[in-house]
């Protein structure tokens, strides 16, 4: 069981920012990639950032600039730092893992996400 629960989101004026967590526990695994969507009501789920093992990141281009993923691997964790949050922003953010447990093999994950509101 490989579990990811996510924390940070809540009601947020524009302009202002949050900090979203995914937090990874279970038995013995390891993860590579780890990745940020969203999925606002009446769309289609978006790929919001991407962090792979060796560090490097990428960004979908409607949050690039304002928005920073990062992993802290003692703690099992991945942060969304979110800046300059717009109203279009308002959506259900999901952590998303690339495992592999030797028992298994490779697999994907989800938490159940985090709500992010963006309005005055």
């Amino acid at each position: 069981q490989v579990q990811l629960v996510e924390s940070g989101g809540g009601l947020v004026q524009p302009g202002g920012s949050l900090r979203l967590s995914c937090v990874a526990s279970g038995v013995s695994f390891s993860i590579n990639t780890m990745r940020w969507y969203r999925q606002a009501p009446g769309k289609e789920r978006e790929l919001v950032a991407r962090i792979i093992g060796g560090g490097s990141t990428s960004y979908g281009d409607f949050v690039k600039g304002r928005f920073t993923i990062s992993r802290d691997s003692a703690k099992n964790t991945v942060y969304l730092q979110m800046n300059n949050l717009k109203p279009e922003d308002t959506a259900v953010y999901y952590c998303n893992a690339n495992v592999y447990k030797a028992s298994i093999g490779s697999f994907e994950t989800w938490g159940q996400g985090t709500p992010v509101s963006v309005s005055s």
